[in-house]
This record gives structure tokens, C-alpha cells and sequence, in this order.
């Protein structure tokens, strides 16, 4: 990488030239040019214009800021989980720029107006990165969602099972309706949890395959369907989280093609890992990770488009929560600083290039959010950049990365490609100094 200081009289701050620049429009060499703190102009790789400072990447590509619109924060109340100074570094070393912050797991959790301002309180001056907020939505708060809504959350987040924390329990099926038809008069978005607590059982062992009985592919399709009868019935916007289950496909895409209005993502782990080499508690979530040939499946979803989006779910806890067996271990992985490099790996295995995993983990995260600025690069947009070399190899180390407890079932994994910097509106997230900023649905909070 070769810096070259330009005029201090230039027009722009910072241009950045790649032979392997990722656009809307495809990967190919230009210059990108930034002037306070946004893209400005995309000119020729060879003809770049005079900079205050020049950055070279040569083969190295340079991304759009992945959009990680499913992070569990946990602070306040349980930062010893993670806080947002250690999650927001991890990101940016995994070259995510945004992300949008899940409303369970701290406390209180973030089902009120008041709630929201004690999170916003705890984080701020720790972002490495920009950091939005998603509201929640449980049984006996529905006057609350428009509140929230106003006071700028992307949209609500709801369990049809339990959550695994008390303080946030699931809605039933009418709990469920009454919050899309109070959604549906203000176009608020709810963000579902969808497993059936009716076909869910408590495991039967300690072991893999006993976990796995106990949260079938059925559980999650019957809760997914349920979803897409309520958004057709009351017109709400719904989207459905970390899908695990490749059964859910069909029925969002008959949804879909009907026009309910309904989306859905999914995660690096399920999309890399297979039940087959799950070798402890560190691979446990919920839902669970499956088969090969369902993983097989989710990324013939995410090809057609399904599938909008893959982002991390990083729900970490501390070392003691993660033993001693399947039966009693958290389920939640920690994956936020190793999401690109792990997709990439599988995706370029696959005959997927950069274009198609910038689509799945920037364009569409801040799609569906309401993120025009960001998650692209095009003139206009924030210049949230990733010099991200994608040749590179390296093997985990869970010690070695950001988040704040070393528990990864990536652990010992060789992953190619590596980011190399990151810039958040032009500047370089050093790690060191916190420069990121709240974001709301109509822009900056």
C-alpha cells in the first residue's frame, strides 16, 4: 500500500485508487475521491485527482463499509458480554462501518423511548464505528412502537419463542398481530425471531444431534408462515432473522411473488459451518446450524434473492456461559470482526466474486434499514471504505480478536481474505480513538 501526500490547496481530502474498486456497477480500477467525509467523485484509476492525501492499493480491492444491521451489543447490564468500545473495534477491524444494535440482552432492554436513551447514554463516545438502534417489541408495548419509531429506531424486533433472557419475553400469535397492525399505520418494521415454541422441545442429551432434534427445520418454517399470514393480514412490513432452515425458502418466495411484504437474511455461520464438524458448545445458536446440504440450499437462496442480506448475529457471553454441554451452553456466536473473510471464503469457493458479497453484506443490510448513504460506493454516499485483500490468507485466533471474550467456533479455521484498513467517512478507524456517530431512520441522531 503506498500513500503519496498531495496539495494541501487540492480539492479533495482523500482519494484512494484501487485496480479492484467494488461498485453498484461492478469491480474495476478507479480512483475514489473524498471531500468531507463523503464520496465526491469516482474518476479514472489513472488520471486521479489532486489530494490533500493519496492512498495506492494496487490489487488490493477496495469495498463499501459492510452494514451489520444484527449485532447484540449487550451495554448496559451486560457488558461483561460485550460493550460497545469492544464491538464497535471489532467491526471496524472486520470492515464493518455500520451497525444496528439489537434491543435484547442488555438493561434494561430497549422496549421504550426511555430505555433507548439509557443505551444511547451508555454508548456514547465508545463507537469505533456508526451504530443505529433497534427497538423491541413484547407482550403488553404496543403503545410504545410509535415512540420508538419517532425517536429514530430502524424498525422492532420481536421473539415468537423464548429469548433466553426473562426480561424479554415472546409475543403469542395475537400479541404478534396487534404489533404489525400498530406497525402497519406508521410503515414500521418488525424484525422476527421465528421459531414455533409449539414444535420446540427441551433437548433429550448433552449432545449435538440431541440439540439439534430439539429445534427442527419445522419449527422454523411453521413460524415463518405464521409471519407471512400476519404481514399479508394486516399489511405490516416484516423481515425475518437468521435463517437457518433452507424449508423457509419456498414460502417466502411464494410470499414474496404474492406481494406480502416480507424479507429475510441469514449468517456467515450458517452459510460456513455444518452440523457435521460442530465440535462443542462454541458453534451453539439459535436457531441451530444444520447439515451441509441445507447450507448448500441457503446459498442457492442468497443467489436468487430470497435471501437479501448475510449478517454476523454476533451474540456473544462470557467463556462460562459456553459449557459445559449443548443442553446448557448460551447459544450465540461471536462472529462480527470475522463475517467478511468468512463469507468470502466460502462464497469465492463457489464462483461468487466481490460484487455478490458486497450486495449481501452492505447494499442490502442498509436497504433494509433505510440507508441510502451508506453500504455503496457511489458518489454521494459516505465514504465508509475497506481495503480488503482478498488472496490473503490467515488462521483464527479467538485470543487475538476484538470482542471481548475469546470464544469463536472459527477457532483454528484458515480463512482467506484479510482487511487491511478501513476508513469511516474518510477518516482511518484507528482502533484508538472513537469516532463514530448514532444513526437514526432519518440520519444522524
Amino acid at each position: 500500500m503506498v500513500h503519496a501526500e498531495g496539495d494541501e490547496r487540492a480539492e479533495f481530502d482523500l482519494v484512494v485508487r484501487s485496480r479492484r474498486v467494488v461498485t453498484p456497477e461492478g469491480e474495476g480500477p478507479l480512483a475514489v475521491a473524498v471531500r468531507a467525509g463523503r464520496i465526491a467523485a469516482l474518476r479514472p484509476h489513472d488520471a486521479p485527482p489532486p489530494a490533500r492525501e493519496t492512498v495506492d492499493l494496487g490489487e488490493v480491492a477496495l469495498l463499501p463499509g459492510l452494514v451489520d444491521t444484527h449485532v447484540h451489543v449487550n451495554e448496559p447490564g451486560r457488558t461483561h458480554w460485550e460493550g460497545f468500545a469492544s464491538a464497535t473495534r471489532a467491526a471496524a477491524a472486520g470492515g464493518v462501518t455500520t451497525i444496528v444494535d439489537m434491543p435484547l440482552n442488555a438493561l434494561p432492554p430497549t422496549v421504550s423511548v426511555a430505555a433507548l436513551e439509557v443505551k444511547r447514554k451508555a454508548a456514547e463516545g465508545q463507537c469505533h464505528v456508526d451504530v443505529g438502534f433497534w427497538g423491541g417489541a413484547i407482550p403488553g408495548n404496543s403503545g410504545e412502537l410509535e415512540p420508538l419509531h419517532r425517536a429514530g429506531v430502524f424498525g422492532v424486533k420481536c421473539f415468537l419463542s423464548p429469548s433466553g433472557v426473562d426480561e424479554f419475553p415472546a409475543l403469542d400469535r395475537a400479541g404478534l398481530r396487534e404489533a404489525l397492525r400498530v406497525l402497519a399505520e406508521f410503515d414500521g418494521l418488525m424484525i422476527v425471531h421465528a421459531e414455533d415454541p409449539a414444535v420446540l422441545t427441551d433437548p433429550l442429551g448433552p449432545t449435538y444431534p440431541d440439540f439439534l432434534a430439539s429445534r427442527t427445520e419445522e419449527a422454523e418454517r411453521r413460524a415463518v408462515e405464521q409471519v407471512i399470514e400476519l404481514a399479508a393480514e394486516t399489511g405490516a412490513r416484516a423481515h425475518i432473522v437468521h435463517v437457518s432452515s433452507a424449508s423457509c425458502l419456498e414460502p417466502l418466495r411464494t410470499a414474496r411473488r404474492d406481494g406480502v411484504r416480507i424479507s429475510a437474511e441469514t449468517c456467515p455461520h450458517y452459510l460456513t459451518l455444518t452440523a457435521e464438524e460442530v465440535s462443542g458448545p462454541a458453534y451453539k445458536c439459535c436457531p441451530p446450524i444444520r447439515e451441509a446440504a441445507n447450507r448448500d440450499a441457503l446459498w442457492e437462496g442468497l443467489a436468487d434473492g430470497v435471501l437479501m442480506g448475510v449478517v454476523s448475529d454476533h451474540s456473544p457471553s462470557t467463556p462460562d456461559l459456553k459449557v459445559p454441554d449443548f443442553a446448557a451452553a448460551w447459544g450465540g456466536i461471536s462472529s462480527l470482526q470475522l463475517g467478511l473473510s468468512a463469507v468470502w471464503t466460502s462464497a469465492s469457493a463457489r464462483g461468487h466474486g466481490l460484487s455478490a458479497v458486497t450486495r449481501w453484506m452492505a447494499e442490502g443490510p442498509a436497504a433494509l434499514v433505510g440507508l441510502p448513504y451508506k453500504g455503496a460506493i457511489r458518489p454521494g454516499a459516505d465514504a465508509d471504505l475497506v481495503a480488503f485483500d482478498p488472496e490473503a490468507g490467515f488462521t483464527v485466533d479467538a485470543a487475538a480478536l476484538h470482542h471481548r471474550n475469546p470464544v469463536s467456533p472459527y477457532h483454528g479455521r484458515a480463512l482467506t481474505g484479510v482487511v487491511v484498513r478501513t476508513w469511516l467517512r474518510g477518516r482511518p478507524a484507528d482502533l484508538v480513538t472513537p469516532h463514530g456517530r448514532f444513526l437514526t431512520r432519518e440520519g444522524i441522531g
